[in-house]
């Protein structure tokens, strides 16, 4: 049988870093009893409940987790203010220690599978969130060498810049580190990528950042000969529906047409009816269990499958590109059964 269903936990914020004058890290206080709940992986992320302004509804964020399950033992994410964002600027000019949160358990795909690869990590502004997570732990935990190129706008806006370097000081042999500032060299550019890329073009990439970055870079990489499976890029969406909101958000068929899933989440096997008016998702949550997902939406990529057998269609995609698809790829919140026999894969 597969692991229950996750529910919204409470954590208490236990310090508040302030990182630049734009970003803040939150620490969370995990209780003991918790911890099997919140294991993760770095490069995995929350999704916090914040607080709603005058209506009192409240909205959910996913954030990425700053700290690293191998060399911190509290939770951390960090959080850089976004012009409108309304769930960044209630953080950075509310959250206090000793508030308590609301949050989803870790998820997502943004991580390593194995630490003693040689890794290419680029990062742009708050992207460097994750990657950081990464860092540590490849660090710590492996052996294979790391370059981190990491943009920023000017010196005051890089977050955990003394850390970066401290690292890139304790080891030396395994950390290139190369900074970037927009205020004095322009924004990075498709020859110096390149340069970067190709230097390294069998390395695994992982790169987070704003939409151009992270596309200008996937598209040089793409170029210089990076093979696309090596290419992981993290991209959130704001979310709209309230993924905390777990019984009013399971669904029942209206159909009785129904295809046969056979599906691998954990390292089980499990044969399914699943009707076709429901989502890959709402399938395992209304038979007891817990496939990864967090905004349901089609924006944050946290319930990434494969297809291993048949054919099922997306009705909403905002993360994968077109050759994420080619290789199986799809959101399980998105996902419903095009054939009548499919075989998918979490694991």
């Amino acid at each position: 049988m597969f692991p229950k269903i996750s529910t919204p936990c409470e954590l208490t914020v236990a310090r508040v870093v302030q990182e630049t004058p734009d970003a803040v890290s939150i620490w969370f206080d995990v209780p003991e009893h918790q911890w099997e709940i919140f294991s993760y992986d770095p490069g995995q992320f929350l999704t916090l409940r914040i607080p709603g302004s005058g209506d009192g509804k409240s909205v959910a964020r996913c954030y990425s987790l700053s700290s690293s399950p191998h060399a911190e033992d509290e939770l951390a994410v960090t959080v850089k203010r976004t012009a409108g964002g309304y769930g960044s600027n209630w953080l950075c000019d509310n959250i206090a220690t000793g508030a308590t949160m609301t949050v989803l358990p870790p998820s997502g795909h943004f991580t390593p599978k194995d630490f003693d690869a040689d890794m290419v990590l680029l990062a742009a502004g708050s992207g460097i969130t994750p990657i950081i997570s990464i860092v540590k732990s490849a660090l710590l935990e492996g052996n294979g060498h790391l370059v981190l190129f990491y943009a920023n706008q000017d010196a005051e806006s890089v977050i955990f810049g003394e850390d970066l370097r401290y690292l890139a000081k304790q080891f030396p042999d395994r950390l290139n580190l190369i900074e970037w500032l927009e205020s004095e060299r322009g924004l990075p550019d498709r020859e110096t990528l390149s340069e970067l890329c190709g230097e390294y073009r069998n390395r695994m990439y992982f790169v987070c950042g704003p939409a151009a970055f992270m596309d200008l870079v996937v598209d040089v990489a793409h170029q210089v000969g990076v093979q696309h499976r090596n290419i992981h890029r993290e991209v959130f969406q704001s979310l709209r529906s309230d993924p905390f909101d777990i019984e009013n958000s399971v669904k029942q068929s209206m159909t009785t047409e129904q295809a046969r899933l056979v599906v691998y989440l954990d390292g089980e096997r499990a044969e399914l009816q699943w009707p076709k008016d429901l989502s890959l998702v709402e399938v395992l949550l209304n038979e007891g269990f817990s496939p990864p997902y967090s905004c349901r939406e089609g924006g944050c990529g946290a319930c990434v499958c494969k297809v291993v057998d048949g054919d099922i269609e997306m009705m909403v995609n905002d993360v994968l590109d077109e050759a994420d698809i080619e290789e199986g790829d799809r959101l399980a919140c998105q996902s419903v059964p095009i054939t009548d026999t499919v075989t998918v894969t979490f694991d």
